[in-house]
């Protein structure tokens, strides 16, 4: 067998690995991307819209302490002050009070805090894009 007999010649068409697949195959492949990438922006939106969720209420409960704390001085401090100024003299029921409303702000901004460091992110869209270069490779895993 000769040498120009195992190789197709340039004219003849190859039926087997034509380009047309090839185009196919990149069409594939251009069309599974751009759906993995629309997947991840979606996944992304949605961790968003709960870490936003969870970071709002937190700042909400803060602000309501905020709120709760300067109402709670303004009324119920004067009553508590006075009652009690008629036990202990007026200087010594102020400072009870006023260490009385130190400890239910603690307490608030302390669970405030706790719900805003409760937010976290966007960790599915973190561990599947870091998964996106070794699936684009082949070397998809079942992680």
């Amino acid at each position: 067998m000769s040498a120009a007999a195992s190789f197709p010649s340039v004219d003849e068409p190859d039926h087997g690995g034509s380009l047309s697949s090839v185009g196919q195959l990149l069409g594939e492949i251009s069309g599974d991307l751009s759906t993995l990438m629309r997947q991840e922006v979606e996944l992304a939106k949605t961790e968003v819209r709960q870490s936003v969720s969870k970071a709002s209420k937190g700042t909400g409960l803060l602000g309501g302490a905020a709120v709760a704390a300067h109402m709670v001085l303004l009324f119920l401090s004067v009553a508590l002050w006075w009652a009690l100024g008629t036990r202990i003299g007026r200087g010594w029921s102020a400072l009870v009070v006023a260490l009385i409303w130190a400890l239910i702000a603690a307490v608030l901004a302390a669970v405030g805090r706790s719900q805003l460091k409760a937010v976290t992110g966007l960790p599915k869209t973190t561990q599947t894009a870091k998964r996106i270069p070794d699936a684009l490779k082949g070397n998809e895993d079942s992680r």
